[in-house]
Parts: C-alpha cells; structure tokens; sequence
C-alpha cells in the first residue's frame, strides 16, 4: 500500500474527481473507471462516455495517483485533461 491510500480507496477518490470536473463541461458526461482484479495495485483506466460515443482509455498509474492526489497543481493537470476530453466530445456531437 502506498501513502496515498488502499487500491480500492483511491480508486474511489480518483472516479469521483473524474466525474466532478467531467459533469462540469457536460452534464450529460459519463465515467467508466476499470479497476478490476487484472489492475488491482497497478494502474486505472478511465473512458470518458457521452452521447454513445466512448474514449480510448486514459490510463493512470495507481502509485502516481496515491501518492499525488494530495498536489494542487497534479489535480489541476488532471481536471484540466479530463475536462478537454469532454469538450472535444462535446464539439463531436
């Protein structure tokens, strides 16, 4: 376990701050988070999901989020990321 938390604890925090800055370009956004047994305390994989239409996967590191959902500017970096996702699938539609 590092720092930041249990798998399953951080996966929690990481689904819910993908969705709340999602919902904040549409409301209409989705979340799919993979953090199934072949993950576990490995990585997550998140799909953006929005009118039918679903993104590649965006793949994060397990020990990078632990360790880092607690920096300012790393939770900026990711909100602003996923929030171009949703734009652009947004501007598609």
């Amino acid at each position: 376990m590092f720092s930041g938390g249990s798998y399953e604890e951080v996966a929690r925090w990481l689904e819910n701050f993908l969705i709340s800055h999602a919902k904040r370009e549409n409301v209409h956004a989705e979340i799919e988070l993979d953090a199934g047994e072949t993950r576990e305390g490995i990585s997550y994989a998140a799909r953006v999901r929005l009118d039918g239409r679903t993104t590649p996967p965006i793949e994060l590191d397990y020990a990078e989020v632990a360790d880092k959902r607690g920096s300012l500017a790393w939770c900026a970096a990711l909100a602003a990321r996923i929030r171009a996702v949703v734009r652009d699938l947004t501007v598609a539609a």
